[in-house]
């Protein structure tokens, strides 16, 4: 992060030659940076076994009305609470909240040792529904609702095929070639070898990538983040409240349900995370690059990755104090 910063702030040509590398609303460097991080768990991921998230049906209804209920609606009131004199930012803290995480949720999983498969199931759940839904809650909450708290309302427009593109990039890809080089080099050089030859290989690129990721982030906004400290802080503080009692509220509902700490984690990573690069997407497509939309949206990654690594070691915590007695 500080290097990150650094870098954005001592050398300003950076951001511009990394926005070089930008399709449209895609940046290459990230998109590299996220599909790398998120192949390593995606490859370890026992596919056959993943029937069994769709048979708890209690687990997992309470994850998708956590992800799809409860969380909007959380972070659309921290918006209007904290962010209502600064509209912009309100606007873009709520696409946040309305984006549902199907990409970093899986690194957190993996460093938190939550159960793969679950986080995988959960995730191909979440990239359905937000294919399907995310314009629609789009319009409810930022055209309908917010006029109806005296706030003055914006129009989103953004399509399923947009949507699905980012979906496409960010966790299709990955997800595609975790399955096809798990079950391809299986088969020619059998599970043994695939267990301690490449995954050992390979597992450490998702740290390799999250740094990298971490550093190219910061870096584009290096100067705003010194320049406007305090309307980093003032984007943060809800973002922080949000994570916090996301990740809390779901691990305490998954430990009622009666998952072990591996599943628990999936579900409460899955909650608590955010798919930033559909917000910031949607955010420069239909605000524009400069606006303050696309700005809350840029913050929100700088807080989430900081904040869930803390909330990685927070889960470690919770299960020595309640799974390892």
């Amino acid at each position: 992060m500080i290097i990150g910063v650094g870098i954005g702030y001592f050398i300003p040509s950076s951001s511009t030659f990394i926005n070089s590398f930008s399709s449209g609303t895609i940046n290459l460097p990230l998109a590299i940076g996220l599909i790398l991080m998120m192949y390593p768990p995606l490859a370890k991921v026992r596919y056959e076994k993943m029937n069994e998230v769709f048979k708890n049906t209690k687990v997992l209804g309470a994850s998708l009305f956590l992800n799809w209920i409860v969380g909007p609606i959380l972070m659309f009131f921290l918006a209007i609470t904290f962010l209502k004199d600064y509209p912009e930012y309100m606007i873009g803290l709520i696409l946040i909240g309305l984006a549902r995480c199907i990409a970093m949720v899986i690194v957190w999983n993996e460093l938190a040792e939550g159960n793969r498969e679950y986080a995988a199931g959960l995730v191909a759940l979440n990239s359905i529904f937000q294919v399907l839904f995310f314009s629609v809650y789009a319009y409810v909450f930022i055209t309908v609702l917010l006029p109806l708290f005296g706030l003055k309302g914006s129009v989103v427009n953004i399509t399923i095929g947009q949507i699905a593109k980012s979906v496409a990039i960010y966790l299709g890809i990955p997800f595609a070639a975790g399955v096809i080089s798990r079950y391809t080099l299986i088969k020619i050089k059998g599970e043994e070898w695939f267990q301690k030859k490449y995954v050992p290989f390979i597992s450490p690129i998702t740290l390799i990538a999250l740094l990298f990721t971490i550093i190219v982030m910061f870096s584009l906004k290096g100067q705003l983040i010194v320049k406007i400290p305090f309307d980093v802080i003032r984007i943060a503080i809800p973002l922080v409240i949000y994570f916090l009692f996301m990740f809390l509220v779901s691990f305490f509902i998954g430990k009622k349900l009666g998952a072990d700490y591996s599943r628990n984690a999936s579900i409460a990573f899955t909650a608590t995370g955010n798919n930033f690069e559909l917000a910031i997407a949607v955010a420069i497509g239909v605000f524009g690059i400069n606006s303050g939309e696309a700005f809350a949206g840029v913050i929100g990654p700088l807080v989430e990755v900081p904040a869930l690594i803390a909330l990685v070691n927070v889960a470690f915590w919770l299960r020595k104090k309640y799974y390892l007695k």
